[in-house]
């Protein structure tokens, strides 16, 4: 690490402590004798998400959160299980070291948590993401959700 101050590349490390999930350091010039600090954190690859037209676009949390959030619009839902959910989505891909994830996987899994979460969020968000053409769709998921409880 090049001191910030003379541009000598011999620091020593004095404290490091994890601080909101980056290590922080506190270096020390072998030159110059001053001392600053350094934080390191884990660069993320950019996730892919490929849409159904077979394109890709960079990952939106924030899009799937909306999503949620219409999906759960004046149902008993609390901010903070549509925040989590767009967590297991991003731990998911991380945890299996994933580069691109298809919308459709991605529904897979906001639907496996709306199911146990709320029934008719579940329906909503199954019928933007799962293109329901007919009632029969409707009928259809909610028969399977009646064979679940």
């Amino acid at each position: 690490m090049k001191c910030p101050y003379c541009g000598y590349e011999d620091t020593k490390v004095i404290d490091s402590r994890l601080i909101d999930g980056k290590k922080r350091r506190r270096r020390r010039c072998a030159g110059c004798d001053r001392r600053f600090t350094t934080y390191e954190m884990v660069e993320r690859p950019e996730l892919l998400v490929n849409k159904k037209d077979n394109t890709y676009e960079p990952f939106d949390r924030n899009k799937l959160i909306q999503g949620l959030s219409f999906a759960v619009k004046k149902r008993p839902v609390p901010g903070s299980a549509i925040i989590a959910i767009a967590d297991d989505v991003e731990n998911y891909c991380l945890n299996n070291m994933m580069d691109s994830i298809s919308t459709r996987e991605i529904s897979d899994i906001v639907l496996e948590r709306l199911k146990k979460l709320d029934e008719v969020a579940y329906v909503r968000f199954a019928s933007v993401n799962k293109d329901f053409n007919d009632v029969e769709c409707f009928l259809d998921i909610i028969s399977d959700l009646k064979k679940d409880s």
